[in-house]
């Protein structure tokens, strides 16, 4: 199969969706397809006169035996290619609707939303990153259930996490410093535990909205934890590993996931969480694995984080249970193979 899977600039940014795409890209090539990725020029999700005269020029030139793909980040370029999409049974890549991304103002969100519902609806096939998106598009979207696919992301195999091994509660989070995964909410849960020993690691890049990242800075000074907070920005290989090897536990306060990669690679490596139940994040964590607390709900966080860091015990037999979770979730080679199936 020949595919061309079209994405904003730069495709090599270190977050999860681009995580999920590159390894999709990586087994479908492993597996005999020809893959080319086209990268698009352009401010994304609400898209510039930049980023739609790109789409139309690369749509252009697309060979004319390929099946175009289209990351749900980039999609909203092409409104008003609806026809166009549809004549070439063009694909959509969906890790949650743009729409739903925390911080639209009432009036960007519904025209986001217009957008998408348009361009969802002439799309032959819409591959999603969970079951919860894949719900979302039914019932908010109104997409027919047999044009959408359910693909989870893959994981790796992981060494165990060993833990910090001192008295001190390292807590790990790792998302972008954007609005959606709820770092602000996740510092006033832990601005409260003044009483109780932990460090917080937050792993994420700060470029894609550096007014936010500067914020969270400003609101650790603020809450007086700037001491027990690291902001570690992007990290990956050795440094990325050591991060996770030195974890006693992983917290995410977000919004909402389409599928939450860093969660299912917590839960690979054996650590036991404390998330939030925003779109998909909650969805692979048992009672006794780990903490879902109600989206937006600070002091519920608060109080899960309090029975963690203070149970030591506690953690180590959800450290046990998330680790048997973790090792039954798939691979990403089979996930690119049931990806290639979706297609048609």
């Amino acid at each position: 199969m020949h595919i061309s899977l079209i994405v904003p600039a730069p495709f090599d940014t270190i977050s999860g969706g681009y995580g999920y795409d590159r390894r999709i890209v990586d087994g479908l090539r492993a597996d005999g397809h020809h893959v080319d990725v086209v990268e698009l020029a352009g401010a994304f999700p609400t898209c510039d006169e930049a980023a739609r005269l790109s789409a139309r020029a690369s749509w252009n030139r697309l060979a004319p035996d390929t099946r175009p793909v289209i990351d749900g980040l980039a999609l909203p370029a092409f409104h008003g290619l609806e026809d166009v999409l549809a004549a070439r049974c063009s694909a959509g890549l969906i890790h949650h609707p743009t729409s739903l991304e925390t911080g639209l103002e009432p009036v960007a969100q519904a025209a986001q939303e217009d957008i998408e519902q348009r361009l969802f609806a002439r799309l032959k096939r819409l591959i999603v990153t969970s079951e919860t998106t894949a719900e979302t598009l039914v019932t908010r979207f109104r997409i027919p259930e047999a044009r959408v696919a359910a693909v989870v992301p893959g994981t790796d195999d992981a060494p165990r996490c060993a833990g910090s091994g001192g008295p001190t509660c390292e807590i790990l989070s790792i998302g972008t410093l954007i609005p959606r995964k709820g770092h602000d909410l996740l510092l006033r849960a832990l601005g409260r535990l003044w009483d109780l020993d932990w460090h917080l690691t937050i792993v994420g890049s700060p470029d894609r909205d550096p007014v936010h990242a500067h914020g969270l800075m400003a609101l650790a000074e603020e809450l007086d934890i700037a001491r027990r907070v690291h902001f570690a920005g992007e990290l990956t290989g050795d440094a990325l590993e050591r991060a996770w090897q030195g974890a006693d536990l992983f917290a995410l306060a977000t919004h909402y996931e389409g599928y939450g990669m860093a969660i299912a690679e917590a839960l690979k490596r054996g650590l036991p969480v404390v998330v939030t139940e925003g779109g998909a994040a909650g969805r692979l964590i048992t009672p006794d694995s780990g903490c879902v607390c109600p989206a937006a709900d600070r002091d519920q966080v608060s109080k899960s984080l309090r029975r963690m860091i203070f149970g030591g015990e506690l953690r180590r037999d959800m450290a046990e249970r998330a680790w048997q979770i973790g090792q039954s979730l798939p691979s990403w080679r089979t996930q690119a193979a049931l990806f290639a199936q979706s297609l048609g």
